[in-house]
């Protein structure tokens, strides 16, 4: 578990200036709301995370339930912030877009409470398959579960698309599982779990009885239906103006990098170019065209 680090974030101004960059209008409702909750949460957390993140210990032996609504929107410092974020703003306007606002935030808000329940069912076979009871003590926070499942459904929705991973082109029918283990590798504290337990609920939703259930749920409710899907929603003027948004973005950020971010944030020049390999790498993966993103700093991923 990481601390969160105190004084100036710079991963949460360097988000900031992205968004701003995408511009609000660009942004649909609910991926907006969710990257608000998420930056508010940052700022103001409603307890320390050792007091919301989720464990089996917690969650079912204490019977603080609440750690399912709470661990996924809250996260370890402003870096683990801003990787999720800036692939929320990705996949949620694609999807937001196809889904339309009302079913996307239904399927944002399912997602996160299944989430931690696979979660937690992962780790319980973990405490039985290697008889080692210290899964249950694994506590993790964090959007990434989400972002995972979200992939899948990105992936599902565009078959025979080639992301690239690491510079490897990959299709998309595999990109999520090669992510997967690439992300466990760099960053070995991520939660391997919680990764997995997206991708899990996102083929739920895909190719299993989730979406049913969900619409089932919702039946009876007018606006409250998935929409039938476009021919393609990458295609029209939105995706164009999109498109030049992000060239636009990914250029002012590339201007932004030549300076030292010390007059933007008031870091040492040292303290910023630990980070600033990771940063560029990041936006060159979501940015370039194949946009396949992988995660750094993440706790779930």
């Amino acid at each position: 578990m990481e601390r969160r680090q105190r004084g100036v974030s710079a991963g949460l101004l360097l988000l900031l200036y992205q968004i701003s960059q995408v511009g609000l209008q660009n942004i649909p409702s609910v991926t907006l709301g969710v990257l608000v909750l998420n930056i508010f949460l940052f700022l103001n957390p409603m307890r320390p995370l050792s007091e919301v993140c989720l464990s089996v210990d917690e969650a079912v032996h204490k019977k603080n339930w609440q750690r399912l609504l709470l661990a996924p929107f809250h996260h370890a410092d402003d870096w683990h912030l801003y990787y999720n974020m800036i692939s929320m703003l990705w996949k949620g306007i694609m999807l937001e877009r196809k889904l339309k606002s009302v079913w996307f935030a239904y399927v944002i808000a399912v997602f996160s409470v299944l989430i931690g329940v696979v979660y937690m069912v992962l780790e319980v076979l973990l405490v039985i398959i290697l008889d080692d009871p210290s899964y249950e003590m694994n506590c993790g926070v964090g959007f990434s579960g989400v972002l995972f499942a979200l992939k899948v459904l990105n992936n599902h929705y565009n078959p025979g698309r080639v992301s690239s991973v690491f510079g490897l082109p990959i299709s998309s029918k595999y990109a999520c599982w090669v992510e997967l283990v690439a992300i466990h590798f760099i960053s070995p504290g991520t939660s391997f779990a919680g990764h997995l337990s997206g991708i899990l609920v996102g083929l739920m939703y895909t190719m299993g009885p989730l979406k049913k259930i969900m619409r089932a749920c919702a039946a009876g409710i007018s606006f409250f239906t998935e929409p039938d899907r476009p021919r393609d929603y990458y295609s029209g003027k939105y995706s164009v103006h999109l498109t030049k948004n992000l060239l636009q973005l990914y250029k002012q950020f590339l201007l932004m990098m030549r300076k030292p971010i010390g007059e933007l944030c008031k870091w040492k020049h040292t303290e910023y170019t630990k980070y600033s390999a990771h940063v560029y790498l990041l936006n060159l993966y979501y940015f370039s065209g194949h946009v396949s993103p992988f995660l750094f700093r993440q706790v779930w991923g």
